[in-house]
């Protein structure tokens, strides 16, 4: 064994399989490479808001810990918070009675938990790698952003980031903007390393291949959304837009919208008031979501205002399944990509007649539609492959 590795990961997939999470995956490659690994989470989904079903498949070959964290039903709430809290205290009960670890990587957010698990590792001079994959409170900020009095709620927020970020001995973070955040308060790690969500393209394949959608009408064009119907998530633009192709005499358009969320009901209703042709599919098992995301022509990133989000896990399918890209993000990391590969059109951000105009761009040059879709699997191969970029993350481990 080269080492005991403990992951601290709030958020994960279930243990079935049927998940793309990014530390089910480290968990398991880490394994792979000689590790003795244990993964210590939830045992709360936060995606599907209920406990977790603790069946473990007996494929996985690393070890498995349950932290007790109460229920709560809002993504933003003070449920949520003292949740959080709870959980973070449970884990510090958990870590008195387990053997030290050689190391620790653990995922930033929540920072409760993720706060504990620094103090600990400090406490006990373990190395500590954090994994940035989102910014709080700066995500909280775009659900309640009120001058002045945002910046006071959300400061002791901030100084508990900036605690984490500090203590860390390896920066890894799935964008160039998450891991400069990181470095600003962190005087320990010279550079840090960008390793984007990304998907295994061998898996991402096979499962296509397993689950590839029959179904699908020869004369549709299908506009592909896949994710959280939530704030963070424009999709009435791209309701907006389509309606504006629909009185354009374009009816051949169909938007499959994959994924659950708080909105989801709003959303169906604005689509049905739009009588825009949707499909609204629900949260799907990954491989479902692979097999129907691609046989779509087209895929949206409609990111709303403000969001905090930068290469977020929906792009990286899109690349996987050669998604030509219509991008509303405002983030330029996202932006420059989408240039730099020229796999799909960036547009203003809430502006639905330019969303329109993009779309029909792909719509009536058939060539540009298709390249643009061979340039994203191009950069799914050379920036999103798992299997090749979290070797980036291996040599840090062994590195410390």
């Amino acid at each position: 064994m080269n080492g005991d590795l403990l992951l601290i990961v709030h958020f994960c997939s279930d243990f079935d399989g049927k998940g793309n999470n990014r530390f089910n995956y480290l968990a398991e490659f880490f394994a792979n490479n000689n590790f003795s690994v244990e993964l210590v989470t939830s045992d709360f989904s936060h995606n599907k808001k209920r406990k977790r079903e603790k069946n473990i498949s007996k494929d996985i070959n690393y070890k498995v810990t349950f932290i007790e964290e109460p229920v709560y039903k809002k993504n933003v709430s003070l449920k949520r918070f003292y949740s959080h809290y709870a959980m973070s205290e449970n884990l510090k009960k958990y870590l008195k009675f387990r053997k030290k670890p050689s190391v620790i990587y653990c995922s930033v957010p929540s920072l409760d938990v993720a706060a504990t698990a620094a103090k600990y590792a400090k406490e006990n001079n373990i190395k500590f790698i954090i994994d940035v994959q989102d910014l709080w409170p700066e995500a909280f900020k775009m659900v309640f952003n009120i001058p002045i009095i945002s910046n006071m709620l959300f400061y002791p927020m901030k100084k508990k980031a900036d605690y984490i970020y500090k203590s860390a001995d390896e920066i890894v973070a799935v964008s160039k903007t998450y891991l400069n955040r990181a470095l600003e308060v962190n005087r320990k790690v010279e550079e840090g390393k960008v390793v984007f969500l990304g998907t295994d393209l061998s898996k991402f394949d096979e499962a296509f291949i397993n689950n590839k959608y029959q179904n699908k009408a020869e004369n549709q064009v299908w506009v592909a959304y896949a994710g959280t119907l939530g704030h963070s998530y424009d999709l009435t633009s791209v309701f907006d837009a389509l309606e504006i192709l629909k009185n354009k005499g374009i009816n051949d358009l169909k938007l499959i919208v994959m994924g659950d969320g708080p909105l989801k009901e709003k959303f169906e209703e604005y689509a049905k008031a739009k009588q825009i042709n949707t499909l609204f599919t629900g949260r799907l098992p990954y491989g479902e979501m692979v097999g129907l995301l691609g046989v779509c022509d087209i895929a949206v990133n409609p990111i709303a205002s403000g969001s905090a989000g930068t290469i977020i896990n929906k792009v990286g399918d899109y690349a996987a399944a050669g998604l030509p890209v219509i991008n509303t993000q405002e983030c330029l990391e996202y932006r420059n990509l989408v240039d730099e590969y020229q796999m799909g059109l960036n547009c203003n951000n809430n502006d639905s007649k330019d969303l329109a105009e993009k779309l029909l761009v792909l719509l009536k040059d058939n060539e540009m539609k298709n390249q643009m879709g061979k340039n994203s699997r191009r950069l799914a191969e050379e920036k999103f492959d798992r299997s090749k970029t979290y070797k980036e993350i291996m040599t840090i481990i062994e590195k410390v």
